[in-house]
């Protein structure tokens, strides 16, 4: 990760709250070639500092040949992120992306079943409990839990290295960052709402 100093976000409670807001992760790793895949990955919920990353993928996804005891993996947590165009200033200056990201190098350990059964019962009640009508996992038909079982293989992601970064224009005149959150609300794009919220909280702590 290129990770200017002014950037980084070393706290263990910010990379905790950012893997917690932004699961949808994309989970890279090597063998042969790398691959990637693109999948919900949560944190445990203990407030130990060597927290454990579960996740899940499909028996016929072909990074399956590349889950194994000890195998090396990345995940890569994205945060709100949007361009900046250099004509939003007072002065002179190139364009530029604003954005953050939580980058997890991590070694792999595969569930058993049971292990499994759990985490899922953990994601499934993640996504579903904001629903008018939650239908938590031990809800669903026993037949159709161990089909789907069946077809997906569960591991944990044991981090070795964590990088943060969130880069927001910090150190911008007071001016720049009003022009920035103005062009943004008329740019009305649907991630910048979140990112005019980050910008304003790395700039003003609002």
């Amino acid at each position: 990760m290129y990770k200017p100093q002014k950037y980084l976000k070393e706290e263990n409670l910010y990379v905790r709250d950012f893997i917690t807001q932004h699961p949808f992760a994309t989970f890279i790793t090597q063998d042969q070639g790398l691959l990637a895949t693109h999948i919900p990955v949560l944190i445990s919920d203990d407030q130990r500092e060597d927290f454990t990353l579960f996740s899940h993928i499909a028996k016929h996804n072909e990074q399956l040949s590349h889950l194994q005891d000890g195998a090396p993996a990345l995940v890569i947590f994205h945060g709100a992120h949007g361009y900046v165009s250099s004509s939003w200033y007072a002065h002179d200056d190139i364009s530029t992306w604003d954005y953050s990201a939580v980058h997890i190098n991590a070694t792999v350990k595969l569930q058993t079943e049971a292990e499994l059964k759990s985490c899922l019962q953990v994601l499934v009640h993640r996504f579903e409990k904001s629903q008018d009508n939650p239908k938590e996992f031990k809800d669903l038909p026993n037949s159709l839990i161990d089909s789907h079982v069946k077809r997906i293989t569960g591991f944990y992601l044991l981090p070795t290295r964590i990088q943060s970064i969130a880069k927001y224009h910090q150190g911008f005149e007071k001016k720049d960052i009003a022009s920035i959150e103005n062009h943004l609300k008329e740019r009305n794009h649907p991630m910048d709402p979140e990112l005019i919220k980050r910008i304003r909280h790395e700039n003003r702590g609002d």
